[in-house]
C-alpha cells in the first residue's frame, strides 16, 4: 500500500462521518469537512455538486432508511489522488444490511473530495 495511505483513510473517515450525520448542522459541517466546495457526488440515483446538494442527498437517504448507519467493509485502497472502498448500510436495530456498494473518490491537494462515483452492489427489492 502507498506510504500516504493514511490520506485516503482520513478522507474516507470524513466521508462516513458526513454520511452518518443525522442532525442538519452536524451534517453540513461534516460535508464541508469532507468535500471540496465544488465537489460532486454521483451514483445511480443522484448526480449533484456542492455542499448543499450533497448534504441534501445524505438527508434524503436518512429519510428513506431511518435508524441505519453506513460502515466501511474491507480496506481502503488508493493511489495518486484516487481511492476506492466498499460499504454497507446497516440497521442499528437488527444488524441487517439491505444496501451495499463501492465508491471511488478523487481528492484535491488538501485531501478533500472532489468527486465520488458510487456503485450499488446490493439494493432492496423495489428500490
Amino acid at each position: 500500500m502507498p506510504a500516504n495511505s493514511d490520506r485516503y483513510e482520513s478522507a474516507v473517515a470524513r466521508y462516513f462521518e458526513a454520511w452518518n450525520a443525522r442532525e442538519t448542522e452536524a451534517r453540513n459541517k461534516a460535508v464541508a469537512a469532507a468535500w471540496a466546495a465544488d465537489g460532486t457526488y454521483t451514483d445511480p440515483f443522484s448526480d449533484v455538486g456542492g455542499h448543499e446538494q450533497v448534504a441534501a442527498v445524505i438527508a434524503g437517504t436518512h429519510e428513506q432508511f431511518p435508524g441505519f448507519a453506513f460502515r466501511l467493509t474491507g480496506a481502503v485502497d488508493g493511489h495518486h489522488d484516487t481511492a476506492r472502498f466498499s460499504w454497507e448500510l446497516v440497521s442499528e436495530s437488527d444488524g441487517s444490511a439491505p444496501v451495499a456498494g463501492s465508491d471511488v473518490i478523487t481528492l484535491d491537494a488538501d485531501g478533500r473530495i472532489t468527486t465520488v462515483l458510487g456503485f450499488l452492489d446490493r439494493v432492496p427489492a423495489g428500490a
